[in-house]
């Protein structure tokens, strides 16, 4: 019968040369063989479908060959040696374990008690435990004596995506090496060779994209290779493109996108509308859209912030023409909004049913969040009193319509306001319900005896134990906070303050360290009160009446 292996195990490397972007953890390995300097136990750490599994092979294939494997010599054939075994994994020496299936300390009992024993037949009896991170707190520490001082010729190999859940008591023991992704231009070539060798039709764009959706995994690589290849067996003259990859694998033309993002820019919904219908209908999937959004906010953000991306392999020359075209456009304050509703949007995928519907009250959004940027907004009361401020001036100076208009951008996102930043004839258009509750705050304590009027317990709260006055002056309060202020302080103070005073007031951050809260110089004066009061004969009485006794507080007697 023939054996026909997915390409991911018949292409699995078989030598320490084959490891494809780990060539600096192959060296270390190799030399430490042959100098016969190797660690009690190694620790493999890294992605999946990077070769942590194979390296652990690899290194037990090393120690026990009866050839110099580390230099490339192999086995004759005919010739009995352990390599063959190790690689179908049946050799009674090379233990595999999967800790993902045997977590518990009983396995790992098991796993010391068979310790003790000498290798049958090998040089080296080793044990490979595959995803050690999934031991158990007791069976790490079963571990812990065997692994630090372990019978000559043994030796450990463990395997793990997580590395942070391994204890520290662990990694002391271990010596580490982390595998690291592999890059996209390295995958490529790989990719490249091993299409040659299936004698697949498959273009360098098809390629390049199986290489980057990937992300680094060069077993992901190679499966997603194979699923193309597969796909196109039965008409084997046709190339497999770009195209057919992406529909393949659900995945947006990505100059599609960055046109979708465009219209998303100039503010036009019904467009960008339909350029999503048009992926949803070719089999866009939702989450690799998303994604798909991120890196293209990612490549607007390098453009932005570091210039030209055309040297990245990653990037067709036509979509580099369109970013640098479309940035004109966005800033950075606007890729930070997109970035997190993108990611939000990511997290509403697990809970709303329909994604087609969630995908498009997504570019909705962006293009109403957009808007916010561009767009200003006049209310008919401004534009009836524009025509009369146009005819009038005030000391000499004419009132220019830009005084008049409201950036909508600056109400959402400005809550922190500096002096620089107040326009010189502000709008003061409050409403009648505001203008009759008029009140006067003329220092910091009025401030917080009106929160206390009007049951604010919150804002009080943060104004008396988290808030540091550094200066008080009518219409404008400078301060310095610690890190308990709550988040929406600056939002609730300035509304509270528009509704209780009629004006609107500034509220600026100063870095002065040495300003105190209203608590802290309470507490000042309550200490320094009380330890004059310790020194005067009414304590010592009480002193001597009661030894045991400390004075803690005093109170001063109120008179009704």
């Amino acid at each position: 019968m023939k054996e026909n292996k997915i390409l991911a195990l018949k292409y699995r490397p078989q030598e320490f040369k084959d490891l494809i972007g780990q060539e600096v953890m192959s060296q270390t390995i190799t030399n430490a063989i042959e100098l016969g300097k190797t660690p009690n136990a190694y620790l493999l750490t890294g992605i999946r479908g990077v070769g942590k599994t194979t390296t652990a092979r690899l290194i037990a294939k090393a120690l026990n060959c009866s050839k110099d494997f580390s230099k490339g010599e192999k086995c004759k054939t005919g010739e009995y040696c352990h390599c063959s075994e190790i690689i179908n994994s049946n050799h009674m020496d090379i233990l595999e374990m999967d800790a993902a299936s045997k977590t518990g300390i009983d396995d790992i009992r098991e796993l010391i008690e068979n310790s003790k024993y000498s290798p049958t037949s090998a040089k080296y009896k080793i044990f490979i435990i595959d995803e050690a991170h999934m031991l158990s707190k007791q069976a790490f520490n079963g571990l812990l004596k065997t692994l630090e001082e372990p019978p000559p010729s043994l030796k450990f190999i463990l395997a793990t995506t997580e590395v942070r859940k391994i204890p520290v008591t662990i990694l002391s023991r271990c010596q580490r090496f982390d595998l690291k992704r592999v890059s996209v231009e390295k995958l490529c070539n790989h990719l490249k060779d091993i299409a040659k060798k299936e004698n697949g039709k498959i273009s360098d764009d098809a390629i390049r994209l199986i290489a980057r959706t990937s992300e680094g995994s060069v077993r992901d690589a190679i499966s997603l290779l194979d699923r193309a290849l597969i796909s196109n067996f039965i008409s084997k003259n046709n190339l497999i493109e770009e195209n057919d990859v992406r529909e393949m694998l659900g995945l947006a033309d990505r100059s599609k996108i960055i046109s979708l993002f465009k219209e998303v820019l100039n503010g036009n919904e019904k467009e960008a509308l339909k350029y999503l219908r048009e992926l949803i209908d070719v089999g866009l999937d939702a989450k690799n859209f998303l994604n798909d959004m991120l890196e293209v906010l990612y490549l607007f953000s390098r453009r932005i912030n570091l210039g030209s991306i055309e040297k990245d392999m990653t990037i067709s020359e036509s979509e580099v023409k369109m970013v640098d075209e479309y940035s004109k456009n966005i800033d950075m304050q606007d890729i930070g909004l997109f970035w997190q509703l993108t990611i939000k949007t990511i997290d509403d995928l697990k809970i709303i049913g329909n994604e087609n519907l969630t995908l498009e009250m997504y570019i909705m959004q962006l293009v109403h969040l957009k808007n916010i940027e561009t767009k200003k907004e006049i209310s008919q009361n401004d534009i009836e009193d524009k025509g009369d401020l146009k005819q009038k001036s005030l000391a000499g100076e004419n009132i220019k319509e830009e005084n008049l208009e409201v950036n909508l951008s600056t109400q959402i996102k400005n809550q922190l306001k500096n002096t620089d930043q107040v326009k010189k004839n502000p709008i003061k258009n409050l409403s009648p319900e505001i203008s009759k509750t008029k009140i006067e705050i003329t220092s910091f304590q009025d401030l917080i005896d009106q929160a206390n009027k009007e049951k604010e317990v919150e804002l009080k709260f943060d104004l008396e134990r988290n808030v540091k006055l550094v200066s008080f002056n009518s219409g404008k309060i400078d301060i310095s906070f610690n890190e308990k202020l709550n988040q929406s302080f600056i939002k609730n103070l300035t509304e509270k303050l528009l509704l209780w005073t009629g004006k609107r007031w500034i509220i600026s951050l100063s870095k002065n360290n040495d300003a105190k809260s209203i608590y802290e110089k309470n507490m000042e004066i309550k200490s320094s009160k009380l330890e004059e009061f310790k020194k005067t004969d009414l304590a010592q009485q009480i002193k001597e009446a009661f030894p045991d006794a400390k004075i803690v507080d005093i109170q001063e007697e109120k008179n009704d």
